[in-house]
């Protein structure tokens, strides 16, 4: 994968081109696929980072679906939060990745979605998955993406 959300009919990427520009296609190329280099610059200028709370897993079906996903290993989150500073927002959207940074960050509790909760020196944002599969309209999930900027 060479970036994150790369799929077609994920909506994370309408989302943030509603959001910033007024237009869903905005980080879209011909032929069903996102432009990389045009995420790339967004990311940078917003300072948006990515990554995964588990860094190896064990998919037990051939699907995304937490419920048949196990953390074989866990991302080193603590490390990298310490390694950047200035970083004081953390978002996760699924429930497994939830319950994975509520565990590292030693959490009284998981946001709901669409809320956050303060830790510390960081906020926990929990938002809905962008997978068309989860059950909102783009139109709901870009207003509580929205909250985040």
């Amino acid at each position: 994968m060479d970036f994150f959300y790369p799929n077609w009919i994920n909506d994370f990427w309408r989302i943030q081109g509603l959001i910033h520009y007024a237009d869903a296609s905005h980080f879209e190329m011909d032929g069903k696929r996102f432009d990389r280099e045009r995420i790339i610059d967004f990311c940078t200028s917003k300072g948006l980072a990515f990554y995964d709370t588990a860094s190896k897993v064990c998919r037990l079906k051939g699907n995304a679906s937490d419920e048949f996903l196990v953390i074989i290993e866990p991302s080193d989150i603590g490390g990298m939060l310490s390694r950047m500073p200035e970083c004081h927002t953390i978002v996760t959207t699924g429930g497994k990745s939830s319950e994975e940074l509520a565990g590292i960050l030693s959490a009284p509790a998981i946001p709901k979605v669409g809320t956050f909760i303060d830790l510390q020196d960081i906020r926990w944002w929990r938002m809905p998955s962008t997978s068309r599969a989860y059950p909102m309209s783009l139109k709901a999930k870009t207003a509580h993406y929205s909250k985040l900027f």
